[in-house]
């Protein structure tokens, strides 16, 4: 296994330079990135779509419920359709989604931190955690266009790293095997 990734090692760095140029255009163009991120889905939600229909449509006979694979194909069929229509709306909703996920998890942290005060100490910090949820989902609420922002921004944060990183591993796996030609024995 070694082998093959040191043998490749140059992949790993032009994934790496990709990563941190896909990370830079992430903070030089950040509208073009979301609207990007949200066509991707917008094809993955109708791939998706069109295999729940064929999978439905396959098991009519053999299952009972068949019909809720069909169901779910169609509406994956619709959500991607839209994400490439309206790609503005998409994004406001999948902000909206990750907004009450962030109040509905900080809820649960608050309450978990109210049961847990007698079993552990320091348990303000998970009630803190939650706090900070229900502050994050509101204010991606109040202003959706400046979560989508921080999103953006996070992803690309995210891709520099992730992309030095691997550009590391790449140089590192040279240098490997680079080494290890040098130990081996020349046939004479």
């Amino acid at each position: 296994m070694l082998a093959i990734y040191t043998e490749s090692w140059w992949a790993m760095v032009l994934r790496g330079i990709v990563a941190i140029a896909f990370g830079l255009l992430a903070f030089i163009w950040p509208h073009i990135t979301i609207t990007v991120l949200v066509l991707f889905w917008g094809a993955y939600a109708l791939v998706d779509g069109i295999f729940a229909i064929a999978a439905g449509i396959r098991s009519h006979g053999e299952y009972k419920r068949w019909w809720l694979l069909l169901v779910e194909g169609i509406l994956g069929v619709i959500a991607g359709v839209l994400a490439f229509v309206i790609p503005g709306i998409t994004a406001l909703i999948l902000l909206i989604l990750i907004a009450s996920w962030a109040i509905v998890t900080g809820v649960f942290e608050i309450a978990a931190a109210i049961q847990l005060r007698k079993q552990i100490h320091n348990e303000w910090l998970l009630a803190l955690a939650g706090v900070a949820s229900i502050l994050f989902g509101i204010a991606l609420l109040v202003n959706p266009l400046a979560g989508a922002l921080a999103v953006i921004w996070l992803i690309g944060a995210y891709a520099i790293v992730f992309g030095v990183l691997l550009i590391a591993l790449g140089l590192r796996l040279h240098n490997m095997l680079r080494h290890a030609d040098r130990m081996t024995p020349r046939a004479v």
